[in-house]
């Protein structure tokens, strides 16, 4: 029976797995604070609404389930919102005047405070939080919003290295490694309870610890992360090719939980363009960084994003990235059209390319790569795989991930036996369609990573 006397929360959280770490932080501290989430607007007190701000096409989306929630409020079934994240932080001058919806605008730096913004948004005025991002707390309680047997651990916050394209260091400050003491503390309270996969995020892994302890430690922080007991698998998101050096890559070789999954954003190849992307490296530096990877660890799955339509781009310097796509045969990679956004400095870069054009070259790099993802699903077939099982999908069908699958953005493995969720299994692989691979388990045995 529910308590009337308590504040019922309905609760939205949007954007990347780093603001999915600020939603779960968000969730902790409204029950630690005695209200209720639900799972309905419809009759809640308040909404919150963890934004995200980091495109055109993620603003809209949050600026919709404002306005939808918006509508509910004046029908009187619903009393109040509040937006959080990433959308009221950059628009943080004019966010509580162009949406008149909205009751209590919460910051990246306010995150603790969203509690506090509840009740004030319930109280009538219209309040907001900015706090600043370099003093905000990085860790405390979270609620999963993940299943229990997979995490993410965020190792830093913020970022310093100002991609032309970007807005990130504007909405999140610059770049805080978290102390690794924390860190594996939180990741032996996430394996007690059940945790077996660790996904190892932030804006750029790679730089961790340098501006904490005068030096790059992120093998340090996996040495001692794989230590843990019950922790199977570590999965890494957002390595930087100038910054993948070889003490590394020894640390990835030599630990058997440390996936041979590499995600690694180089969002192009051409020296030109990454100079004006502001990107640090050489097309050269890249190739060589993929070849060395590929010797060491001929396993390895890598993962990408690319932009296409950067301004200024001419014909042959997106067919200079097709022709290394072609050779790299890398086998996930995310593909993306320029969006100019505002504050970021290529929004003002002269030699803007036609939205038709960015619209086909994104379509002709997607078309290039699902053939090579196509190509590798296909050379799977025959093969045994670890599969760390997530449960049925919506057609009631069992499903599970590899190592060559993080949550969300890359494939599934299909496979025909019951099994309980977040237990590993064998699974000979039978048919292959894009990235989802199908197959039949032969076994419960976690022998090695693949």
């Amino acid at each position: 029976m529910c308590d009337p006397s308590r504040i019922k929360v309905f609760f939205v959280p949007l954007g990347c797995a780093k603001n999915l770490v600020d939603s779960e932080h968000m969730l902790y501290t409204l029950r630690q604070n005695g209200m209720e989430i639900v799972g309905d607007p419809d009759g809640a007190d308040v909404a919150v609404v963890n934004t995200c701000g980091f495109i055109q096409s993620a603003q809209e989306e949050a600026i919709e389930i404002l306005l939808k929630l918006g509508q509910l409020k004046a029908q009187g079934r619903l009393r109040a919102i509040v937006a959080a994240g990433c959308l009221p932080q950059r628009f943080q001058n004019e966010f509580l005047k162009e949406l008149p919806e909205v009751d209590a605008a919460v910051g990246t730096g306010s995150v603790k405070a969203i509690a506090e913004a509840v009740r004030a948004a319930l109280n009538g005025g219209r309040r907001e939080w900015f706090g600043a991002n370099e003093t905000a707390e990085q860790g405390g309680g979270r609620d999963l919003l993940t299943p229990s047997y997979s995490a993410y651990l965020r190792i830093a916050e913020g970022c310093d290295n100002r991609c032309a394209y970007c807005v990130i260091p504007m909405i999140r400050g610059p770049y805080r490694s978290r102390p690794m003491e924390e860190l594996i503390e939180e990741a032996r309270g996430l394996a007690e309870h059940g945790c077996k996969e660790l996904l190892i995020v932030a804006q750029d892994i790679s730089r961790y610890g340098v501006d904490l302890y005068g030096e790059r430690c992120l093998h340090k922080l996996l040495q001692a992360l794989c230590k843990i007991e019950g922790i199977e698998w570590i999965r890494l998101h957002y390595l930087y090719p100038d910054e993948l050096d070889d003490c590394l890559l020894d640390t990835i070789e030599q630990n058997d939980k440390i996936l041979h999954y590499f995600d690694i954003p180089l969002q192009h190849i051409n020296d030109r363009i990454l100079r004006d992307m502001n990107r640090r490296g050489s097309g050269e530096l890249v190739r060589e960084r993929i070849r060395t990877i590929r010797e060491r660890m001929p396993d390895a799955v890598i993962r990408t994003s690319l932009i296409v339509g950067f301004p200024g781009e001419t014909e042959e310097e997106f067919q200079e990235l097709c022709d290394f796509l072609r050779q790299a045969r890398l086998e996930r990679a995310g593909v993306f059209a320029f969006s100019p956004e505002e504050g970021a400095p290529a929004a003002a870069m002269p030699g803007q390319v036609d939205e038709t054009v960015k619209e086909c070259r994104r379509a002709a790099i997607f078309a290039l790569q699902q053939e090579i993802m196509d190509r590798h699903s296909a050379s799977l077939v025959g093969q045994e795989l670890t599969v760390l099982c997530c449960g049925l999908d919506e057609s009631g069908r069992q499903y599970g991930r590899s190592y060559m699958d993080s949550p969300d953005v890359d494939g599934v493995v299909f496979f025909d036996e019951p099994t309980a969720e977040g237990q590993f299994v064998r699974v000979r692989i039978l048919d292959a369609a894009g990235c989802e691979l199908f197959g039949e388990k032969v076994g419960e045995q976690h022998d090695d990573r693949q």
